[in-house]
């Protein structure tokens, strides 16, 4: 229906005046709504609490550019669920088996928890751009399974999630027939436990690896020593285990049912499995650098500065532990997916900057996520141009080993458009 005011008048000037006043309206209203809306702002940590929380299937991963895609659990049916994009934020932090991984680490299929965000910043985002509500719409197989929230802070594996959160799954049946079939479990406080926990139906099969200890077990061993039955069911009295956890597809017109990947029956088999994973991402990081983002520069002659920058978490401890006062040390500039930027066929070493650590000083009370609390300051005789406030740069103690990163890894020229592949891979949703 037309405007009255548009409808009626005769005078040109006074419509033209009605619709330029409608669409200051309408844009002061959209003002509004952003305004609202939070973003993650450079140079600090966002609350954990301002984060949508949600979990779906690892489906697709661009490792070298810190992204992937989800199929977002919702009421719907899940197989119908199109696959919808993230990216971590620079000091974004994944956590697979109860430690820090980098996304290459996680295989495909596992169920991850998330904690996400707005696009900071909507014209560099590396992921489409999604309308800021779109969380509260019906996307290709259910309600809320394409959020705008797709920047994250944090991205966990389910075993990495129950340790953080105090959880432990307690399972209550199964029922099995050729090595394979249905657990029916619990998840809830580990201390305490929860009468209101209500209870899952989950498949495995005879690739369920079950870890007892050291011992790497199959179904097939827990069958033949008597712990479960050889088919038929049997009660488990809420045995405290951890699980892996992943989907396939589920006969019988089941809608969401989610299947074990692995079973850590105790404390030792999950310390086992944290162990190995943090000795991959520490020499990983060793390989690639400690990320960061700058606070300060004091700039002196002749290209000379010092610079305050608070380096990133989700490290082990014995990463940061290299970092002392007086330790000869690189700095480079990285953009938002950590890509080292005019790395050339020289690697990384040739463009950074040298110097030493001044000072490491260890920021006291609680400390946000992403942030590992540590800041450093760091002086070079020869500044470069990616080393402002609130950028985002990589350091190495001399130390760690000095290679030469692989082609995808790195941006030659600085452009952030020089993504492989670029965003529009991805649906338009």
């Amino acid at each position: 229906m037309s405007h009255p005011t548009l409808q009626h008048s005769t005078n040109p000037s006074l419509r033209w005046i009605t619709v330029l006043c409608l669409g200051l309206l309408l844009f002061a209203a959209s003002a509004r709504a952003e305004e609202n809306v939070f973003r993650p702002e450079a140079g600090r940590f966002p609350p954990l609490e301002k984060a949508h929380a949600y979990r779906g299937e690892l489906v697709f991963v661009d490792h070298a550019n810190r992204r992937g895609s989800l199929r977002i659990e919702s009421k719907g049916i899940f197989r119908f669920t199109s696959p919808s994009p993230f990216a971590m934020l620079p000091y974004g932090i994944v956590r697979h088996h109860g430690a820090p991984a980098d996304l290459r680490d996680i295989p495909l299929g596992a169920l991850l928890h998330v904690r996400a965000y707005l696009p900071p910043d909507p014209k560099t985002s590396a992921v489409p751009v999604l309308p800021v509500n779109n969380r509260t719409k019906t996307n290709h197989g259910g309600l809320g399974t394409a959020p705008a929230e797709n920047h994250a802070l944090l991205l966990e594996d389910e075993p990495s999630h129950c340790l953080r959160e105090g959880l432990t799954w307690k399972l209550q049946e199964v029922e099995i027939k050729n090595h394979e079939g249905t657990i029916t479990a619990t998840r809830e406080p580990k201390q305490g436990g929860n009468s209101k926990a209500s209870e899952e139906t989950l498949t495995f099969d005879a690739a369920t690896c079950v870890w007892r200890g050291r011992e790497h077990l199959r179904i097939e061993h827990l069958i033949t020593e008597g712990i479960w039955p050889a088919e038929g069911k049997k009660a488990l009295n809420g045995q405290s285990v951890l699980l892996g956890l992943t989907w396939k597809p589920t006969p019988g017109g089941v809608f969401t049912r989610f299947h074990v990947s692995d079973i850590w029956l105790d404390d030792e088999a999950m310390q086992n499995a944290a162990h190995h994973q943090i000795e991959t991402h520490k020499a990983f990081v060793r390989t690639r650098w400690l990320p960061a983002w700058i606070d300060a520069v004091e700039y002196g002659k002749f290209g000379r500065a010092t610079i305050t920058a608070t380096l990133f978490g989700g490290m082990d401890a014995s990463l940061y532990a290299d970092f002392k006062p007086g330790t000869a040390a690189l700095m480079n500039g990285v953009e938002n997916t950590l890509k080292h930027t005019e790395g050339g066929t020289a690697g990384p070493t040739q463009m950074a900057a040298r110097g030493k650590l001044l000072d490491v000083i260890k920021t006291p009370g609680n400390v946000p996520l992403g942030s590992s609390g540590i800041q450093i300051r760091f002086e070079t005789d020869l500044i470069t141009e990616g080393m402002r406030p609130t950028r985002i740069v990589k350091i190495r103690p001399t130390s760690w080993p000095d290679l030469h990163l692989p082609r995808e890894e790195y941006i030659g020229q600085g452009s952030i458009d020089e993504r492989f592949p670029t965003p529009d891979i991805f649906p338009n949703y």
